[in-house]
């Protein structure tokens, strides 16, 4: 099992932040919500604070994570579980530090982007949400 955590950062007009993976990696060129991989014995929000901050330099406050929802997906000879957190508040500006791209969209413009297969079934319940 590899768990992930991601994050739906929505901003004060309701659009969402996608990073584009950097080419070189698993899914080059795919659009993702920003997160990253939970590490042996850390706590997933933990996991996500540290994510947030690595690969767009935000601080984000645990209290500020509210979970949303989940997604479960094969991925080779392992099964991903992918925990989302919806997030409206943090510090700094998010910035492609491990992204090729980032770009705020409204979750229905999200159905047009090419994503990776665990991301997918996420924009339904985000449209929901926001």
């Amino acid at each position: 099992m590899l768990f992930v955590v991601a994050a739906a950062i929505v901003d004060g007009d309701g659009r969402v932040l996608v990073q584009q993976r950097p080419a070189g990696t698993s899914m080059a060129g795919l659009w993702e919500f920003p997160g990253g991989k939970v590490e042996p014995g850390e706590r997933p929000e933990a996991a996500l604070i540290r994510e947030l901050h690595e690969e767009l330099g935000i601080d984000v406050e645990a209290a500020c994570l509210a979970p949303a929802c989940f997604a479960s997906e094969p991925l080779g000879d392992r099964h991903l579980l992918l925990l989302l957190y919806a997030l409206r508040k943090w510090r700094g500006v998010p910035e492609p530090r491990h992204a090729h791209a980032l770009k705020w969209l409204r979750p229905v413009e999200l159905h047009r982007l090419d994503m990776p297969p665990a991301d997918k079934p996420l924009i339904g319940l985000l449209e929901a949400l926001v």
